[in-house]
Order: C-alpha cells, then structure tokens, then sequence
C-alpha cells in the first residue's frame, strides 16, 4: 500500500484516523495498539512474508535496548552494544549485498557460488539505522524508560516507516505520550491535509511526469545525443528530489493528523551554494544520522586534517553503500565524498566565490553526479556522461529541425524520443527549475500557513487533480533503497 493510491486515502488513512481518536476517548493504550497493529498492516500489505523480519527486529533491538539502559558493568554493556549493532548490520547485509558480495567474489576469483536473489525487505536500510541509534542512546544513557508499544510505534508508525524520515526516539516516543495528542486538533488536520496536499501534487504532478522522460532516456542511453542527455538526467534530477520530497511531504502530513510532529527531511536542497549546503538541505535525517552516529565517533575533525578528511570520506561512502547494492552508488559515494574534502579545503581557505557561481558548480555537480545514482550499471553511466559532454554528437532536436527549415538530413542525426515533444519536455524543464529555485518550499509553507480560503481552494485543486490521476498509481523511487 502506498500514499498514492485509493485504497490508502480513501479507506486505510481514514479508518486507522477515525478509530484511533474514537479509541483514545475510551483507552488510550488501545488507540496506540491499534495504531501499532495498523502500521504493521500497512507495511505486511505489500509482502507480508517480511512482516515476521521487522518483528523480530523490533524485539531483539528492544530488549537489546532495554538492557542497555540499565545499570550493568561497563564492559558487559559495551559488548551487548556491540551484538546489537552486528545483529542490525548483519541483518541488512544480508539481505541487500549478499548477492553484490557474491557477484563480486565470483567475478575476482573465477568462483561459482550461488546466487540467492533475495527480494530486498522494505524499509529495512530506514528501520535498522533508527534502531541502531537507538541502542546507541541507550548505551549513552539518553533514552528514557520505553514500553515495548511506545518503542513499536517509534520504528513502524506508518507515516515514516517505508522511506522516512529516520526519526530519533527523542523526537516522536514522547508525543505518543502526550494528553494533548489524544485528541483531534483542528489547526494540525488542516496544515497535515494541506502538507499532504503538497506532496501528493509533488509526486503525481511533477515527479511522475518527469519519470516518464527518465525512463525512456535511460533505456536508450546508448544513443543519446547532447540535447536528450541534457533532458533525460534533468528529467531525473527533478524526479528524485520531487519523489522523494513528495513523500517526506505527505509523512509529515500524516503524521499531522495523529498530532505527531516529524522532523523535516528537505529544505529547498537544489539552493544550495556548496556541496555542504546541500547536504544540510538534502535528506536532512539521514546526513544528521551519518554525522552523529558515525563521523562524530569516528573523532569528527578533533584528530587533524587527515583524520578529518578520512572522516568525511568515509561517511559518504558509507551513503553511497547504503543506498544500493552496486558499484554505481560507491562511485556516487565517492564523488560526493571528493567534493567534500574540496569544499571544506576551500573554505578552510578564506576564499570566496561569487553566489550566482557557487550555485551553478554546486547544482552541476550533483546533477551530475545523479547519473550514477539513476544509471542501472557503470557502462550505462559512462554513456549518458559521454553524451552530455558532447560525445555523441551535439545536435538540434527535430521539432526545431522543422521549425528551422533546415535540411532534411539534420532530422537522421538525432532522434528525440522521450516520450513527448522536445519543447514539452523543455518547457516542463524550464518551468520546474523556476519553482525551485524561486518558490518557497514546503516545510516554509507549513510554518507560515493560515487557514484562509485560497489556500484551502489550492490545495483542493491539487487533491482533486492527483486523485483523478491515481489510476497510474506509481511507486516511490527509495522504496528501493
């Protein structure tokens, strides 16, 4: 079951809302079973033969947990903190790079083990970095004393269980506690509808008509031109950041309307005027998990430049790997590990740079760097980035071969097939890099919203729009991650 869909807007949200608030006028613990037992609901819907993974999970991360909070001799808890983290990494190891592991054994040693083509559990890569900082706390003594159904509402409420945000226990445990919570707030519904609105528009509207364009330019990567490579990594840049900021939209709304407050996870990312910048606006959750969790232990920059840089290197190989079982997203990983020991040289520096200049770097650089990110393989990477610096020719689209009246031949030299016209897909282009560059974005529109009718009448229009479109019903690009 995804947002996108009728089943989950016109059946699933409005049941577990309506009985959640009925329940919590009774007994609050069994609004919050209810709400526990639908969450894990909505993620078995979808293959329900992992649903007994993320429950054993949940279990041994939270006695694990549990222990860890208490007070035992030190040594004895650095170890238990030490199984746990094996325990969750192991777990995520094997089932998302078992096979890249094995293909990589086979190719290096001329082996034949087998493959097991594991199907990749959802969520798994979001919910073992939110239990792994947990036991973390916990071990640092900076959890509280958790019940096992606050704890399960923490890693599998359903708004931000699939692809986030990574939430922190100190974040939402508490507010599944509040007596204020246990109501419906008006002033919440409206801005989680309104939020929701947003993202629903997001994906359905932008994210979904630039994959078309995606899709298609990548399946021919081979033979692309200058111009259609320019549109096809465009058309994804825009995809990714729409799709994935489109769910962090509608999880915060939903997460709105049961009066939990999730944390932000974009902040107007293609602003940026360094590869830093972008990663303060960029899938905030996961950058603050990276940092607090793994550079900061590492010894964060307090060991000299070397260290420092190592550090930063690190943590970005370590996104890379994250996301993907393939050497695609290490070499992401790396690129933007690289730009990030310049960055930092560059600043260390004293040395500044024009704002107009520094965006443009900063944007190339990661639209760049997305072609490895969206590329199926390092041959097909290659291919777009050799197209795009003009190897494969740089030719004029043949709706402006037409237009030109130039002569027949110009047509044979460059065949612009991405699923609509060269001008549509230009002026969708065009359109969508003003909006993002000049428009507010989402979280700045949530802290500023009033209940006025305009807005109300907005963002009906963009509901009303989406469910007319919901019978292309499309997933959402990091559920594959």
């Amino acid at each position: 079951m995804i947002f996108n869909s009728f089943e989950f807007i016109f059946l699933f949200l409005p049941l577990v809302f309506l009985l959640y608030f009925l329940l919590s006028r009774w007994h609050f613990t069994a609004a919050k079973v209810w709400l526990l037992l639908s969450s894990l609901f909505f993620y078995g819907y979808w293959n329900p033969v992992y649903l007994p993974l993320i429950l054993i999970s949940l279990v041994i991360n939270f006695v694990i947990g549990s222990y860890l909070g208490k007070d035992s001799p030190e040594g004895r808890r650095r170890i238990i903190l030490t199984i746990g983290i094996i325990f969750n990494v192991v777990l995520l190891g094997y089932f998302k790079y078992y096979d890249f592991f094995v293909e990589n054994i086979n190719y290096v040693f001329q082996t034949d083990i087998e493959l097991k083509n594991l199907l990749l559990p959802l969520a798994i890569s979001f919910y073992t970095f939110q239990q792994i900082a947990y036991l973390v706390d916990s071990y640092r003594k900076e959890t509280s004393e958790y019940n096992f159904l606050n704890y399960g509402l923490f890693v599998t409420f359903f708004p931000q269980l699939i692809a986030g945000p990574i939430v922190h226990h100190s974040e939402v445990m508490d507010q599944f506690e509040k007596a204020e919570n246990r109501r419906i707030q008006s002033r919440n519904i409206a801005v989680g509808l309104f939020i929701f609105s947003i993202g629903l528009f997001k994906k359905v509207a932008i994210a979904d008509t630039f994959a078309v364009w995606a899709n298609q330019g990548y399946a021919m990567a081979d033979s692309l031109t200058f111009v259609d490579s320019w549109m096809t990594t465009l058309a994804y840049t825009f995809q990714l950041y729409f799709d994935f900021s489109g769910y962090s939209d509608m999880a915060i709304g939903i997460g709105l309307l049961f009066n939990i407050h999730l944390p932000r996870n974009f902040f107007s990312p293609y602003k940026a005027k360094s590869i830093q910048d972008f990663w303060r606006c960029w899938h905030i959750t996961l950058s603050r998990f990276l940092t607090q969790y793994i550079y900061i232990p590492l010894g964060g920059n307090r060991h000299g430049k070397f260290r420092t840089y190592l550090n930063i290197f690190i943590i970005f190989l370590i996104s890379g790997f994250w996301h993907g079982a393939g050497w695609t997203f290490v070499v992401w990983g790396i690129l933007h590990g690289a730009a990030s020991m310049i960055n930092r040289a560059w600043t260390l520096s004293g040395r500044k740079m024009p704002g107009l200049l520094a965006w443009f770097l900063t944007f190339t650089f990661v639209h760049f760097a997305w072609v490895f990110f969206r590329a199926p393989d390092m041959e097909t990477a290659w291919n777009v980035l050799g197209s795009m610096i003009g190897l494969n020719g740089v030719l004029l689209p043949k709706d402006f071969v037409h237009a030109l009246h130039l002569p027949l031949g110009s047509q044979t030299l460059f065949n612009f097939e991405l699923g609509a016209p060269f001008i549509e897909v230009l002026m969708w282009t065009a359109a969508v890099m003003m909006l993002v560059l000049l428009g507010k974005n989402s979280i700045q529109l949530r802290d500023e919203f009033k209940p006025k009718l305009w807005i109300a009448a907005a963002a009906a229009v963009m509901f009303i729009y989406c469910t007319v479109q919901l019978q292309k019903v499309s997933e959402f690009l990091y559920f594959n991650f």
